[in-house]
């Protein structure tokens, strides 16, 4: 596996690390960017908006537009969302590159989305009748809580098996993340050959992505989740950029790489089965966020962790807006949008990583 995903350095240019003026005003155009497309979003759906619904917001009394009902009930949560999820996982991603030191590298090769996606086919198949059993107000939080659970079931079995296999490996952890997402793939193969008509278009829905069912609580969650990560991240960055020159070279620093592992793995986790949870598999943000941030700010993970945030936050909004805008009245799964995006995006970068170093391969 080590061959087939070029190294860090098959991608490194020197010219690409840009000065130090630079490094502080391209954040503030991601940011930029980020405003000016959550302001879009807001305006393009298939309900138009005035200004006057900007005052009718939960505060207000008596009747409200239904104009007024889209934009801060389903509009306004929904984009929040979209950019928090984004953020979760352009942060995931950079996470996951540093760890393995592999750009090519992102959260779903672990084996995370594909886990909840298990969990969740299973929900809607196996164990159908669990839903009818709870109160309808507990429903709407079953499907995000059995991802979770399945997200973090499928990384507690990939830690376990990759100490079992080769302790202190990388590439075991990394290769037995492959093999667990084609195990947790076949779960969901078999309940799709199980379920009935509706059953298997709530699966087909669940695994492209959809940010349909968005509502403020799971705004202020992930909002919680980032509040809590963030930190600890950027206290992980001097190490991760440490860890680059090599375990070895990490460890001759100070450096305690088992745990240092530990600890990105169990935020990847984290951010990625929270992520998963509330909007099904989005692919590809992982790893074109942290991408985009290294093109900005260069290698140092103290800068490219927070611009990784920013540029998954953009690519999500953007992807999202253009899922609920180009088939009005229907809504095409966000996931299709930033596969769309992000496919040619891995065949370039590939292209450019075997033009530097033939033979990677």
């Amino acid at each position: 596996m080590a061959a087939i995903l070029p190294t860090a350095t098959a991608l490194a240019r020197p010219s690409a690390i840009p000065a130090t003026g630079a490094r502080l005003s391209r954040p503030l155009l991601l940011t930029l960017a980020l405003l000016l497309a959550l302001l879009a979003g807001l305006q393009f759906g298939a309900v138009p908006l005035q200004a006057r619904d900007w005052l009718h917001g939960p505060w207000a009394e008596g009747p409200v537009s239904a104009s007024a009902h889209v934009l801060w009930q389903l509009r306004l949560p929904r984009l929040l969302l979209a950019a928090s999820v984004g953020a979760a996982l352009g942060l995931a991603g950079a996470l996951a590159q540093a760890l393995f030191r592999n750009p090519m590298a992102e959260p779903g090769l672990l084996g995370v989305s594909s886990g909840a996606a298990a969990a969740v086919a299973l929900s809607l198949t196996v164990f159908a009748g669990l839903q009818l059993a709870l109160p309808p107000s507990w429903r709407l939080w079953l499907l995000p809580l059995l991802g979770f659970v399945g997200a973090l079931g499928v990384c507690l079995l990939l830690t376990r098996l990759a100490r079992w296999l080769a302790p202190g490996s990388v590439a075991a952890l990394l290769l037995c993340g492959l093999a667990l997402q084609a195990l947790s793939f076949a779960v969901v193969g078999l309940c799709s050959f199980l379920a009935n008509d509706e059953q298997l278009r709530a699966i087909n829905f669940w695994t492209l992505g959809s940010l349909a069912g968005a509502h403020w609580g799971m705004v202020a969650l992930m909002a919680a989740t980032l509040a809590l990560l963030v930190p600890l991240a950027r206290r992980l960055a001097p190490q991760l950029n440490a860890l680059a020159l090599g375990e070895a070279a990490a460890g001759h620093v100070g450096v305690d790489v088992d745990a240092l592992r530990r600890r990105v793995v169990a935020g990847i986790a984290l951010l990625s089965a929270l992520a998963v949870a509330w909007c099904g598999s989005i692919g590809f943000i992982g790893l074109m966020a942290p991408h985009l941030a290294r093109q900005l700010v260069g290698a140092d993970q103290r800068r490219v962790l927070p611009c990784a945030m920013l540029a998954g936050a953009l690519l999500l909004v953007l992807a999202d807006t253009l899922a609920r805008s180009v088939a009005v009245p229907a809504e095409v799964p966000v996931g299709v949008f930033s596969a769309l995006i992000g496919a040619p995006w891995f065949l370039w970068l590939l292209r450019g990583a075997l033009r530097r170093q033939p033979g990677a391969l």
